[in-house]
């Protein structure tokens, strides 16, 4: 099931809006055949690691482990449980089940129709968190809402500037980098109003090789400019008129986005924090002291997930504790 997962992370950029999923087929205690779930629309994880396989004879004294659940309806491809039974696979070893209402159990119950033997919850908490955003999206419909901010090391997210003053640099090029990365793991990147006027950002992915997450903002007053970025028609941008997060975040449901990324300002990432609407955040701090400025977000129900230094800049990731 240790390697289901590391397959399964292979398809990190090009598996959703569908789940990661790595699939292993064990005969006699060797590995014979392994696969993920590479691209949405693609072959699932079972499909290829069946496809690996020299010598299908084996696999009807074989064991396939797979990370999540078989799916047992027709999606844009054909049942994955349907394809198992059909190779006469005897034994299936699970991860965890499939939220999608379409699967929730029914592929088990599939197979263990079909005669085959069926184990459940091995490594379940591992394979839970590897598909967070897509667990999240179904069963609290409402997408994964990570946060992120960089900060000085007198709790400072910015200084007390104008539009058009420059902008303080925490990140060095390579932790910048990885900002971009990990937009382009999430479907949606937001900002408030206060960062369009006074950053006017791109919100792309332009120094990652990933899709660009859709871009949100909110604009209570109509203040923002027909000539900010967010509207520059190059990358699909939705504006709120609305401070209500709980309405924004259910119509990103709506048009299928599973994961949000709000990267600023202060107040909108306070906002989040303080209505208990976020799942895990990566705090940037630069060895900078700044003295005075805007305040940094304060964290609440908030545990350590892990610390790294890169580039001298402190980077701590928190996951939400209920």
């Amino acid at each position: 099931m240790q390697r289901c997962i590391q397959l399964a992370k292979c398809g990190e950029m090009g598996a959703p809006p569908n789940p990661m999923v790595g699939a292993v087929i064990v005969h006699n205690d060797r590995i014979i055949g392994e696969g993920y779930h590479r691209k949405c629309g693609g072959p699932h994880a079972e499909v290829n690691a069946i496809r690996s396989v020299r010598d299908e004879s084996l696999l009807k004294d074989s064991t396939i482990y797979v990370s999540l659940e078989p799916c047992s309806h027709y999606g844009k491809t054909p049942p994955c449980a349907d394809l198992i039974i059909e190779k006469g696979i005897p034994r299936v070893v699970v991860g965890c089940l499939d939220p999608f209402a379409k699967v929730n159990g029914q592929g088990i119950r599939k197979l263990r129709d079909a005669g085959i033997e069926v184990v459940v919850g091995v490594m379940e908490q591992e394979c839970l968190q590897l598909n967070r955003k897509f667990i999240t999206f179904h069963q609290q419909h409402r997408p994964w809402v990570t946060l992120k901010w960089a900060q000085s090391q007198d709790g400072f997210i910015d200084a007390d500037r104008q539009p058009g003053e420059p902008a303080v640099k925490f990140s060095s090029a390579y932790t910048q980098t990885l900002v971009h990365r990990l937009r382009a793991m999430n479907q949606s990147i937001m900002v408030g109003t206060r960062t369009v006027l006074v950053d006017n950002p791109t919100l792309t992915t332009r120094l990652w090789d990933g899709p660009d997450p859709l871009r949100v903002s909110i604009d209570r007053k109509g203040i923002l400019p027909a000539t900010v970025h967010l509207k520059d028609g190059t990358v699909p941008t939705v504006i709120y008129d609305c401070g209500d997060l709980p309405a924004i975040l259910n119509d990103l449901y709506q048009r299928g986005i599973q994961s949000l990324m709000v990267e600023g300002g202060a107040c909108l990432i306070q906002q989040f924090v303080d209505e208990d609407l976020w799942d895990e955040a990566r705090v940037e701090v630069a060895p900078l002291v700044l003295g005075k400025g805007v305040s940094a977000p304060r964290l609440k129900n908030a545990g350590v997930a892990g610390e790294a230094v890169l580039d001298g800049r402190k980077i701590r990731n928190y996951l939400h504790e209920m």
